[in-house]
């Protein structure tokens, strides 16, 4: 089993949410979250203002932990095939933007990041990290846990 820590960063300002569109050396395009893995010794909470401003060109401060998801992607339902189960462990935290101009991510596979309205969201192909990020934002849960998330439909792993 393959194993990834990451922190993802959920900015959501006057109805909308930040989203980057991740568009892998193969596979379908999809929606996430700005975010991304932790580098060896780094702290999540640096990792996720570092991510932002690689991916989007946005300066941000960290607000708030959100919460932790754990979960274990099937071989079968990997992006790779012929892969072996992988668990993903993100760190989501709320960010807020104080700076810097929007851009696509260069020499990347982030294409571009935009503002996107919440109530649209449901409609795009996105990574299931979008829906655990806007529950967690949206719920706050005490324990820092979100109940798991459906994947079917349009998210993706």
């Amino acid at each position: 089993m393959s194993f990834r820590l990451a922190a993802y960063a959920v900015c959501v300002r006057d109805g909308e949410v930040l989203l980057a569109r991740h568009v892998p050396p193969k596979g379908e395009p999809t929606w996430t979250l700005p975010g991304g893995g932790v580098e060896h010794g780094e702290d999540p909470f640096d990792a996720v203002v570092r991510e932002v401003a690689e991916e989007t060109g946005y300066a941000s401060v960290v607000e708030r932990l959100l919460g932790v998801d754990s979960r274990v992607i099937p071989a079968a339902e990997r992006l790779v095939p012929g892969g072996s189960e992988h668990q993903n462990v993100g760190v989501f935290y709320r960010v807020r933007v104080t700076g810097g101009r929007l851009r696509p991510e260069p020499n990347g596979e982030t294409a571009e990041s935009v503002w996107t309205p919440l109530h649209d969201v449901a409609g795009l192909r996105r990574s299931s990290l979008v829906d655990v990020g806007l529950a967690l934002e949206r719920t706050l849960p005490a324990s820092g846990h979100v109940a798991p998330v459906p994947v079917g439909g349009l998210i993706r792993h």
